[in-house]
């Protein structure tokens, strides 16, 4: 009994250390993933990124939904928080499957890194991927097919290149998809003219359709 009240004055601290210590790992942690779909946010994606990069198969992904407003507009904000977890997951998934990791950069905009080797057909890759995203979403009202437009950078494409030109690279080549109304396209060489004005004219393809009703179910 002695040796027990002897023990206390130190034990209390050492357990009141260990509770800060795991409220702050889980604090750090709520931090860097985002809520609502899991992945990592934008600044541990680019904190994790140019270890990854040094792969020589490493290639960046960004990708945005279509028309997701139309969905926050017409179905409500918790089936729009249902169609981003969904996406979320299946780009999680596709992402583990070659070795990569993804995240949520905000609203509807995704982007990932992994590895595709130089001789893999980058148009079977993106197609099976947006197959994946885009499979039927029971949302509980309505049953969805999520749509995007992918742009796709491969470091080979760009040697050198940092996370930052690799993201630029994948932007252009998202809306160059989304204004020919394409699932996905690759960056094409980087040109030092071009500028942040040039990447993003806008919001093109607005007339896209990204989350097609399938079955609606009957009120």
């Amino acid at each position: 009994m002695n040796l027990i009240l002897q023990a206390l004055p130190i034990a209390a601290p050492t357990a009141g250390w260990a509770v800060h210590a795991c409220l702050l790992g889980r604090r750090l942690r709520s931090a860097r993933t985002d809520r609502l779909t899991g992945l990592m946010r934008r600044e541990e994606f680019t904190a994790r990124a140019p270890r990854a990069l040094r792969h020589p198969h490493a290639a960046v992904l960004l990708l945005d939904l279509n028309g997701f407003k139309q969905i926050n507009d017409t179905h409500g904000h918790d089936v729009g928080d249902q169609v981003i977890a969904a996406v979320g997951r299946r780009l999680a998934q596709w992402c583990r499957e070659r070795g990569g990791f993804a995240a949520r950069l905000g609203g509807d905009e995704f982007t990932a890194l992994v590895r595709l080797a130089p001789e893999a057909d980058a148009d079977a890759e993106m197609t099976y991927l947006s197959a994946r995203l885009s499979a039927p979403l029971d949302t509980g009202r309505v049953t969805l097919a999520p749509r995007a437009s992918i742009g796709l950078c491969h470091t080979g494409h760009r040697p050198g290149a940092g996370i930052s030109d690799l993201l630029r690279g994948a932007d252009e080549a998202m809306y160059a998809a989304k204004r020919c109304g394409d699932h996905w396209r690759p960056a094409g060489a980087a040109d030092a003219h071009r500028t942040a004005r040039v990447r993003r004219p806008g919001r093109p393809g607005q007339h896209l359709t990204l989350l097609t009703p399938v079955w609606r179910k009957a009120s």
